[in-house]
């Protein structure tokens, strides 16, 4: 009901605004035509004494004049009058004539008039104000032939048009009054009413009767929003957050404990030959990695994925399987071998020199080719034949990540028609405007739409595909569901920020903040006051790290007290170099870096500490625990999981951390300083109030962040998404299309 009183009140605001401006035009109008009645009023009262005047305007007969000027001003409105010589002398005037209305200003005002020759029609006039209030000043001329014996002014009292304008006024605003409160009051009945037959309606339907039409899209709101409070509820009585068992039990609850079938071009552990012979595993820097491997480890399943190791052949069977993690072994990885043509096509070609730009707008040209596509789409097409290969019913659910397998869902959707497909895009997805750019266009949608379910980080990513589609497709998009539906097949498009572990495990087993820190600073040479930044990335250009450099040259630049005391720590893993735009980034990066250096340096100071090198989780997350700002200054990311991984770390509740606004995180990490990374000047302010932030409001603002990445963690991201794929195939199952095949299906569930 506060919305109706809003509306009603802006109602009679409106209302009555228009009453004032009404009453403004009308007093406007109104005195421009009492200023044309009391012109004419001024020239009929000099042409009906014309004669008396004339006989009478000599010196002689003054006071003869005088008498015709009182004839004149007996009209009720006139209240002076004067006869004036042509020099501008008075000949003859009323008793109590104003003094200030001589007959020279009268005459100059004739003589304003003289670009046209005078006749005895002509008028001069003015408006002005006496002590009993307003009056009007005309001068007419009186000829005898052709010759003009002089003029005579008139003072008109316009006491009563201020009594009529206000009059008016008045009227109006009582009228405007009264349509208001009319208004108003209409308003508030037809609300009231309305009001009445829906909760009338409402509860003849919870009374068990037929709901009318326009209730079916509330309803089925409502009835979604039961079904999500009434499993909160069932999560708080299962011991309250996700957690690993508790994913595993969404699993076997909802979906019977099937296997998860992961296709990623990313392997969770690489086997790498070191010089010596020896093997060792890495973890390879991605965030896909650090979201999806503790998904994987709670719910065991398959991981598919392109093995580019050096040692990843001989350390799988005949077949590409190897069972991870090492010591623990809870899910199985199948690797993909791939030819060096086909991944420099695939990966490096299409993928990243290709969709990789289309889809950031950090001002990269993309570059298509047509080898590349061909090499793509093969490639995807024989992932597709490995995942039908690990699956081990006609049904299985399978989790489809990020823009290196858009059409491997179509691939997988022929081989199974009846799979459960759930796609995730961990970048953004462009406008259709941008992605219209692409020659292949139609072929990556149509390839995507082969999914049951396309996530996406954030709502806006959602649209931009969804209006893709819509203009570039023959689909049927239902905006209300966020759906899509094509050839029978309905595809549901979903926002799912993605998020880390929690607690993370490198957490544990890390030294403490206070040891982290004070290993940290001998390093780096720091005095006992030392400050620490930190930064940690794939070299890539939409990571932002050459305008981070360029921030903190700024801030050494503006707040010169930070200079010997603060040293940012670049962890810079070097990726994709087979490309060019990588390699002059790695190259403009060390460059800037050794500019700043060299302004800054003293001694063994190092204000920029650049290491380029891949640093296992353990490394990383002894540099987030020792730092006092992380800056995470992407120019366009989908989520980026960095400023989750900080966050994280900081079970002290120390540190700050300093956000770019692009950033899918920035929508959900609120308490971090926000800046642009393009506006250096902006980004330095945040990293010196970052520096000198009090500990009490570090501590605020880390408790909330972290409070929210416990409770929206990855375990949540992925249940939601397996809930909602078991919601979807019970649907399916009631329409027939898992028992009777998905080509049959007539429709798709609503």
């Amino acid at each position: 009901m506060w919305r109706t009183r809003l509306f009603a009140g802006l109602l009679l605001i409106l209302l009555g605004m228009l009453a004032w401006g009404a009453s403004v035009v009308v007093h406007d109008t109104t005195a421009r035509w009492f200023a044309k009645d009391l012109t004419l009023r001024s020239q009929l009262a000099v042409s009906g004494a014309r004669q008396a005047l004339l006989t009478r305007w000599v010196p002689e007969r003054s006071q003869d004049l005088e008498e015709v000027l009182s004839e004149i001003s007996r009209d009720e409105r006139i209240m002076a009058a004067v006869a004036c010589n042509p020099d501008m002398t008075p000949l003859a005037k009323t008793p109590g004539f104003p003094e200030q209305f001589t007959c020279t200003l009268m005459g100059d005002g004739l003589l304003t008039l003289a670009g046209a020759p005078l006749t005895d029609r002509s008028v001069w006039q003015t408006s002005s104000t006496l002590p009993g209030g307003s009056v009007h000043v005309s001068a007419i001329p009186v000829f005898r032939g052709d010759r003009q014996l002089g003029f005579v002014g008139l003072i008109h009292d316009l006491s009563f048009l201020e009594r009529r304008a206000w009059a008016m006024r008045l009227f109006l605003w009582i009228t405007f009054g009264i349509l208001a409160l009319a208004a108003a009051g209409v308003t508030l009945v037809a609300v009231r009413l309305a009001w009445r037959g829906w909760s009338a309606e409402f509860r003849r339907f919870l009374e068990g009767g037929a709901p009318a039409p326009e209730f079916q899209p509330i309803l089925r709101d409502v009835r979604e929003f039961v079904q999500r409070l009434s499993e909160e509820r069932e999560v708080e009585l299962q011991g309250g957050k996700w957690t690993p068992q508790r994913l595993k039990n969404t699993l076997g609850q909802h979906l019977h404990g099937e296997k998860v079938v992961i296709l990623a071009n990313r392997e969770p552990y690489i086997h790498e030959r070191k010089p010596d012979g020896k093997v060792s595993v890495v973890h390879p820097a991605s965030g896909l990695v650090t979201a999806l491997e503790p998904v994987m480890r709670a719910c065991s399943g398959v991981w598919v994925a392109h093995g580019g190791g050096s040692a990843d052949k001989e350390t799988t069977d005949a077949q590409g399987h190897l069972r991870v993690p090492p010591g623990e072994e809870s899910y199985m990885v199948r690797r993909v071998w791939l030819t060096p043509e086909e991944e420099h096509g695939y990966y490096y070609g299409f993928s990243n020199e290709g969709l990789w730009p289309l889809c950031h707008i950090a001002h990269a040209r993309p570059v298509f080719r047509n080898e590349d596509w061909k090499q793509y789409d093969a490639v995807n097409k024989r992932f597709a034949e490995a995942v039908c290969e690990e699956v081990d019913s006609d049904d299985p659910i399978v989790l489809v990540q990020d823009y290196h397998f858009a059409v491997a869902p179509r691939y997988i959707r022929e081989r199974l028609p009846r799979a459960t497909i759930i796609s995730f895009w961990h970048i953004p997805f462009p406008n259709s405007e941008r992605f219209g750019i692409c020659p292949w266009r139609n072929e990556l949608l149509e390839g995507m739409l082969g999914s049951s379910i396309i996530g996406f980080h954030t709502q806006s990513h959602c649209n931009n595909l969804i209006d893709g589609v819509d203009r570039f497709l023959e689909a049927r998009i239902d905006r209300e569901q966020n759906a899509i539906i094509q050839h029978g097949h309905r595809t549901l498009i979903r926002p799912y920020p993605i998020s880390l572990e929690w607690p993370v495990r490198w957490v544990a087993s890390s030294p403490s903040p206070k040891e982290c820190r004070a290993s940290v600073a001998a390093e780096l040479c720091l005095p006992a006051d030392g400050l620490i930044g930190v930064g940690v990335d794939r070299l890539d250009y939409t990571k932002g790290v050459e305008e981070r450099l360029l921030a903190v040259e700024s801030l050494l630049d503006r707040f010169p007290e930070y200079r010997g005391r603060f040293v940012f720590v670049q962890l810079a893993a070097p990726s994709r170099t087979v490309i060019l735009r990588y390699r002059e980034l790695n190259d403009s990066v060390e460059a800037l870096a050794a500019r700043i250096n060299a302004k800054f340096g003293q001694g063994s100071y190092r204000p920029i500490a650049l290491l380029r090198a891949h640093h296992e989780p353990p490394a990383v997350f002894r540099y987030y625990r020792a730092a006092d700002v992380c800056y995470v200054s992407s120019l366009h990311d989908g989520m980026n999981l960095v400023a989750k991984e900080f966050v994280a770390a900081r079970d002290d509740e120390r540190g700050v951390l300093v956000l770019s606004q692009f950033t899918g995180a920035a929508k959900e990490l609120t308490e971090a300083l926000m800046v642009n990374p393009y506006d250096l000047e902006e980004a330095s302010a945040a990293l010196a109030t970052a520096l000198k932030m009090p500990a009490r409001e570090q501590q605020d603002r880390l408790r909330a962040m972290r409070a929210y990445i416990a409770e929206f963690n990855v375990y949540r991201w992925a249940g939601r998404m397996l809930v909602d794929a078991a919601r979807l195939r019970r649907k399916e199952r009631l329409t027939g299309r898992l028992t009777g095949g998905f080509a049959e299906a007539p429709g798709s569930p609503s």
